[in-house]
């Protein structure tokens, strides 16, 4: 039956799809065993019961063995399908307590996904194989719905509302990910990708980033833009203005801070240059700025990553 099922269906990727693709295939062989059943008895009654010259057919009012038959069978049938959905559905529903979280955010017209360090990549994560994976799923605009056909998971993403779904990836590879709810006039295009590797590609992912900032780095203007995704993305914008305007209860503006002279709280300062915000950054409360309050936590630790970090320089540059 596997080359039936790798004919009808996409490649398992996952242990829920194995659980689906078992209760498909079942309630298929069912249908297709009492589809012939029926065939064959309606052909046989055609053939053993029909009229003949002379010969008057019997009225038969009812057959209560048959009538048991026809109903019981069929019900304990639909009852056993019913358990074993509702186990499979109750497991899908209930992730287990060591699984990775990543949060997943529909919207007009792609798939935000941020991992627990605050990591932010839209329409594409890593996840490695063998481990479990929840995804918390909501969305910022309109009604979406989060598919992986690779995985069997499939849920909708609910303005306001946080729903969530797991699996454990078994196999490496590139499965697609889709929004299966009419959302506007680039539904069609709202589309992502999930990387299965095993453990060192995905360390060295997370600790990379996606080839993609290679690419922006390459110029000044492709790095400038991966930056600002890096101010939005991190948290940035919340504390920092880049129009020179100040943020209650935030840190200094980024508009022409880069070669500006600061004065700290303990009396130094310094010309701010590449060196100072990389240690601002690893260690925020080291050297508070005059008039500021030492409220930003620490991004040390690998959660800006250097590509990452190259960009925010060349951005800060760029705001004068």
């Amino acid at each position: 039956m596997e080359w039936l099922r790798s004919l009808l269906l996409p490649v398992q990727g996952s242990q829920h799809a194995q659980r689906v693709d078992t209760l498909f295939m079942a309630i298929l062989g069912l249908n297709v065993f009492f589809f012939l059943l029926i065939a064959f008895l309606a052909f046989y009654c055609v053939v053993r019961f029909k009229r003949k010259p002379g010969v008057v057919t019997p009225y038969i009012t009812h057959n209560l063995a048959l009538e048991l038959i026809w109903s019981v069978i069929p019900t304990f049938i639909v009852i056993g399908i019913f358990f074993w959905g509702a186990a499979g559905f109750l497991d899908y529903r209930i992730p287990p307590d060591n699984a990775m979280e990543i949060s997943v955010t529909g919207r007009k017209w792609s798939w935000a996904f941020e991992y627990p360090d605050g990591s932010k990549f839209v329409n594409q994560i890593h996840i490695p194989v063998g481990k479990p994976v929840k995804f918390t799923i909501t969305s910022d605009d309109v009604l979406h719905d989060f598919y992986v056909p690779g995985m069997r998971v499939k849920h909708d993403a609910i303005p306001q509302r946080y729903d969530a779904v797991w699996f454990t990836p078994m196999i490496a590879g590139n499965f697609n990910v889709a929004c299966t709810q009419y959302c506007g006039k680039d539904h069609s295009k709202m589309a992502g990708m999930i990387t299965i590797e095993d453990q060192a590609s995905y360390e060295k992912w997370l600790l990379e980033g996606p080839p993609e900032w290679d690419e922006l780095l390459k110029t000044e203007a492709g790095a400038v833009q991966l930056g600002k995704q890096t101010y939005e993305n991190k948290g940035c914008n919340s504390c920092h203005s880049v129009d020179g305007s100040k943020v209650q209860n935030g840190g200094p503006t980024w508009k022409g801070m880069w070669g500006r002279s600061e004065k700290f709280e303990d009396g130094g300062g310094v010309v701010v240059d590449e060196a100072y915000v990389r240690e601002s950054v690893n260690e925020p409360a080291k050297h508070v700025v005059q008039g500021y309050q030492n409220i930003m936590p620490s991004f040390g630790g690998g959660l800006i990553r250097d590509k990452e970090m190259k960009g925010l320089l060349a951005y800060m540059r760029s705001l004068k």
